[in-house]
């Protein structure tokens, strides 16, 4: 008996470390800058790899993160078939901020706003940036907080873990 219960313990202890690595990204609804509602599982399963990345106007490391981001990513979309969603937490008296900051920093990608901090909220972290990596199927197989020039390279590495 009581092998049986340290090879269960063995069993559920490797399975939940399985699981930690693929959490699925939660059904959450989130909203476009022109105030259209969105559910983020669209884009986690859209069949691409998906980049999500938390940022704010008043955050310097968020933006420095997204604009080197945005040097990459056309040779990423082409090399990998990505898709990157900023998602911003701003809160909605700041939201009129966004829109031109996004097109004076020529970002290409999909901004998000996520005022109400329910997305925040559902994937629990506290700092930003927060960038997450989304697989194929949906689920979360990288996140990363925070942000120094270089961490953009370490992220297409796990990008790339993805594609071979």
């Amino acid at each position: 008996m009581k092998l049986s219960y340290v090879l269960a313990t063995a069993l559920f202890v490797f399975m939940g470390s399985l699981a930690f690595g693929q959490k699925a990204l939660p059904s959450v609804e989130v909203k476009t800058l022109d105030g259209q509602t969105v559910d983020i599982q669209e884009y986690g399963k859209n069949g691409k790899i998906t980049i999500i990345s938390f940022w704010a106007t008043w955050c310097s490391p968020c933006k420095k993160e997204l604009s080197a981001i945005a040097e990459l990513y056309e040779e990423w979309q082409e090399a990998y078939g990505l898709e990157l969603v900023a998602i911003t937490i701003d809160t909605q008296r700041a939201l009129a901020k966004v829109k031109p900051m996004v097109e004076a920093s020529g970002w290409t990608y999909t901004v998000l706003s996520d005022a109400n901090q329910q997305l925040r909220n559902a994937l629990n972290f506290q700092a930003i940036p927060q960038t997450f990596l989304v697989d194929q199927e949906g689920n979360i197989v990288y996140t990363h907080s925070g942000y120094v020039p270089g961490d953009e390279y370490e992220l297409e590495k796990k990008i790339k873990e993805l594609v071979q």
